[in-house]
């Protein structure tokens, strides 16, 4: 009997388990939001002063098809994703959080949208690692065979293709995981309006430039879609944070 009176305390009732759960992931939350600002602001910033060489938007010193005279831009043009492939497993984290935050009748939505986060962070990790390890070094030995359908260099190439699948993959995202912030609250307001305006400008410029450009599309559906989505994560990221700090004062004081 004692024993059993034992397991009957110790019990948690699963709306106190879900109680727990959501104070966990808003606890993490909080970090992971500060974190997703913040790598995504030095990825932005490094991008920005990494001029292309190559494609639509060179201005000079441009390179041409088999694009592989790009040794003395090493490790210089590979900067950037460093911090870049840090984004992806944070947002996948990011979106956890806002599931289990999300109350009860919306994790649906919480659900979908980290669904579609998972598929962004597989295909960009996958693709910014593949140039890290594997296409950098192979530059700098030499080895060029083969290289050119790889390359960032190259405007319509597989790197640029996975980058366009993966941030469209996180346009769709934010805009499931715009449903959740229906509060009447301005922070959520504005959570709710940024993810969907967000994904919707993407989805909308990927209609739009492939009508105009069809196969010459290049790079310039990327720029712009890593230019929305990555603002889009940095402002999110900021008003997350105080979402979540805010959450957790209002909880520790009830």
């Amino acid at each position: 009997m004692k024993l059993k009176d034992n397991e009957m305390t110790n019990r948690v009732s699963p709306v106190e388990s879900a109680y727990n759960a959501r104070k966990t992931a808003i606890q993490i939350g909080f970090w992971i939001a500060i974190l997703t600002a913040v790598f995504t602001a030095v990825a932005f910033v490094i991008a920005i002063a990494t001029p292309p060489i190559s494609g639509p938007f060179c201005q000079s010193g441009c390179i041409a098809y088999p694009y592989t005279n790009v040794v003395s831009h090493v490790p210089h043009d590979y900067i950037w994703l460093y911090p870049a492939i840090f984004i992806a497993p944070l947002f996948l984290i990011l979106a956890v959080c806002i599931h289990y935050y999300a109350p009860s009748g919306k994790k649906i939505f919480g659900q979908i949208g980290l669904s579609f986060a998972v598929i962004y962070a597989a295909v960009v990790t996958t693709d910014y690692y593949i140039q890290l390890t594997v296409i950098q070094p192979s530059l700098l030995r030499g080895e060029k065979d083969g290289l050119a359908l790889f390359l960032q260099y190259n405007p319509h190439g597989i790197f640029i293709a996975l980058e366009d699948l993966g941030y469209l993959m996180m346009s769709i995202a934010f805009f499931f995981v715009a449903r959740i912030f229906l509060g009447d609250e301005r922070i959520e307001r504005v959570l709710r309006w940024l993810f969907t305006t967000g994904s919707l400008l993407a989805i909308g410029l990927y209609i739009v430039l492939s009508a105009i450009y069809g196969n010459n599309l290049e790079y310039r559906f990327e720029v712009m879609i890593i230019t929305i989505n990555w603002m889009v994560l940095i402002v999110a990221g900021i008003s997350l944070s105080i979402l979540f700090k805010r959450t957790l004062q209002q909880t520790a004081s009830v």
